[in-house]
């Protein structure tokens, strides 16, 4: 019996020993790869079916957000209402997404209603119709949005660091506008949807307490469908940089405003390059946790802002390496000289010992944090998958935690936090 006298031993997150919990994989008729995470106490479950149907693909502007917005807005059989209303009938939730990449369909739902569930999804990726009226709405919505977004500093400064970065006609860079809006045609997303959806290329992602006869009910509605028999198209897109790099830049959107957008941003590898598991971590140190250098300088000490933070940009083929925060118009230049002054700290002094294993037991219990749960597992391994890695990417990134330096990660913010290489945005 314990001794509930004696307080137990206290032990870092930066000694856990984690483990990821393996995948069951199927492979539908079609050849359809499922991958599925069996776990969890409740009958409920998340099925995604990812398609390669993201912006990459199009070849005009809002064409992939677009035909993935109004999958669910009307089939041949169905009004957009009746679909909403059949998923809503039986508790779940249906939600699409559209990225660079790819583009989702994602289920959330009870166990027992798969049965009813699995059919209208299947419709909406054979018969979605695209019905004018719902187009002309949906131009009309998002140009609404737009308008009001674009008085906001920070929309207009996600909207140009993107395009300093990639190029305006780059996947990663290109943005929204009333005009490309007026521009989609109804024949143009009929297109797309049969060349992407209908004969496109599907992965699915299952997770939650799996059914026993889940995999042949799948197969039933999606093993049978015309996808991944077509090779998708290539699709060069060349990174065109502004040639401000290193410059400050900066633009007046709301002269009556009271607040600016600050972005500092550079261009940086993607997730297979040898450096981004240790740049993670000085990424941290850096900006990416409430406890970071920029955190307690900019916010803490210097009161500029009520948050800043760093991140490395999730895209598959490249990324950037972002720092963004709003702050008062009358400071946000200081707030640029202090994040530059702490890049120059890194790159001068060693991190002492105490401020490293906080970051460390930051990022082991965020990772922790990751692997509660079926559907955070199988987020997990999509991320894995989607970016073409494999299970030794999950222990490498735990060993770059527990292994990292001092002395290497002085290495790399001098190799990487260097302000002329930097974009430099304000936006008031």
């Amino acid at each position: 019996m314990a001794n509930r006298t004696i307080a137990p031993k206290i032990i870092d997150p930066v000694e856990f020993d984690l483990h990821l919990k393996p995948y069951e994989k199927k492979t539908l008729d079609n050849g359809i790869e499922v991958y599925a995470i069996d776990a969890g106490a409740e009958e409920v479950l998340q099925i995604e079916w990812v398609f390669f149907a993201g912006n990459w693909y199009e070849q005009q502007n809002m064409i992939a957000a677009t035909t993935n917005f109004l999958l669910k807005n009307g089939t041949a059989s169905k009004t957009a209402f009746q679909i909403s209303e059949h998923f809503e009938y039986y508790g779940a939730y249906l939600n699409r997404g559209c990225y660079n990449e790819t583009s989702t369909i994602t289920l959330h739902c009870l166990n027992k209603h798969i049965e009813e569930l699995l059919p209208v999804v299947q419709e909406l990726i054979t018969d979605a119709t695209f019905p004018e009226d719902e187009l002309k709405l949906y131009k009309q919505n998002n140009k609404q949005r737009l308008s009001v977004n674009l008085k906001k500093c920070d929309f207009v400064a996600n909207r140009h660091i993107d395009e300093y970065l990639f190029g305006i006609d780059h996947p990663y860079g290109k943005y929204s506008s009333a005009e490309a809006y007026d521009a989609v045609e109804r024949d143009q997303l009929k297109a797309f949807y049969d060349q992407f959806y209908r004969h496109g290329k599907c992965i699915l992602f299952v997770a939650g307490k799996i059914p026993a006869n889940l995999f042949a009910q799948l197969n039933k509605y999606f093993g049978s469908l015309p996808l991944n028999n077509k090779t998708l198209p290539e699709g060069a897109h060349p990174i065109v940089q502004s040639s401000n790099i290193g410059s400050p830049i900066r633009l007046s959107n709301d002269p009556e405003g009271v607040q600016g957008a600050v972005r500092i941003a550079r261009p940086f590898p993607n997730r297979h390059h040898p450096d981004f598991l240790n740049v993670q971590v000085l990424n941290t140190l850096f900006g990416g946790f409430f406890g970071s250098r920029l955190m307690n300088n900019i916010r803490e000490d210097k009161g500029y802002t009520y948050g800043i933070h760093s991140y490395l940009q999730n895209h598959i083929h490249s990324s950037a390496w972002m720092i963004t925060t709003e702050a008062g118009k009358d400071v946000c230049d200081a707030t640029v000289k202090e994040v530059y002054k702490e890049m120059k700290k890194l790159r001068e002094k060693l991190v002492d010992d105490e401020e490293l294993l906080l970051v460390k037991n930051f990022m082991m219990g965020s990772i922790l944090g990751d692997l509660d749960g079926p559907f955070h597992i199988i987020g997990r391994w999509k991320n894995i998958i989607l970016n073409d890695l494999d299970e030794s990417y999950f222990y490498n990134s735990i060993r770059a935690i527990k292994s990292i330096t001092p002395a290497e990660l002085q290495e790399l913010a001098n190799k990487y936090l260097q302000p002329k290489e930097y974009y430099e945005l304000v936006v008031v």
